[in-house]
């Protein structure tokens, strides 16, 4: 019997400081899993020295890749990391961030129940980030209410486990380079009724480093998802 297979999803820009423990951490979820299993982290256009942190752990850690790519921001970013892990064969696809909010040893129980796959979805129940940030997430589950008459939890978290095969069919509604396309992407999910579950998570402050997405930029992004959302309403 074939032993399934993780491809583990993480976009990084800028976390020189970040990504080194971050590799430590996560590497042993696919050495354990075995098989094809890799953690594949797409380095988006990083002026610092992230690409050659990623490098020299490739020399290490056989099962990872470091991918260098132009900067297109996150959604741009992680939506070639799903395609890269579909067209791989990966049966599972597991995405998270590179700034270490998230822990590695609450996988575990995406895994076990990945057989429901769907989308199992990490929902941010107690999180660390910031007022400003837990204000975005609920501003977001009523747009996305208003305009797609879904309500989604939590749309945008970084904490995300899906069947490879199921993930090939919904990449196809998703514009290429759309910025927030793990909210379209958990929309998606939630519309068509593909199993989407909700276990919670930890949520920590950014270990290291500056965040990218400030206040300002966040309201730049909204205006242009707002437009987005109400184009692609149909698509979907």
């Amino acid at each position: 019997m074939k032993q399934d297979s993780l491809y583990i999803i993480m976009p990084a820009y800028n976390e020189e400081k970040n990504i080194g423990s971050v590799i430590e951490q996560w590497y042993p979820v696919v050495e354990k899993i075995g098989g094809d299993s890799r953690l594949v982290i797409l380095n988006d256009g990083s002026k610092d020295g992230t690409y050659k942190k990623i490098q020299k752990y490739q020399e290490k850690y056989d099962r990872l890749t470091g991918i260098d790519k132009p900067n297109e921001g996150h959604g741009g970013t992680i939506l070639k990391g799903y395609h890269y892990a579909v067209d791989a064969g990966a049966d599972y696809i597991f995405q998270t961030d590179s700034d270490g909010q998230t822990l590695p040893e609450e996988f575990w129980q995406f895994w076990e129940k990945r057989k429901k796959c769907g989308l199992l979805i990490g929902y941010r129940k107690k999180r660390e980030d910031g007022l400003s940030r837990l204000f975005v997430t609920k501003v977001l589950r009523l747009v996305l209410f208003l305009i797609f008459g879904t309500w989604v939890k939590d749309a945008n978290t970084p904490y995300r486990l899906m069947r490879g095969k199921q993930l090939e069919k919904v990449l196809k509604r998703i514009p290429d380079g759309f910025f927030l396309s793990n909210v379209l992407m958990t929309v998606i999910y939630e519309k068509h009724h593909l199993h989407v579950e909700y276990i919670p998570i930890t949520f920590r402050p950014r270990q290291a480093g500056k965040n990218s997405i400030n206040m300002k930029r966040i309201a730049v992004i909204g205006r242009q998802a707002f437009g987005d959302f109400i184009r692609l309403r149909h698509r979907i």
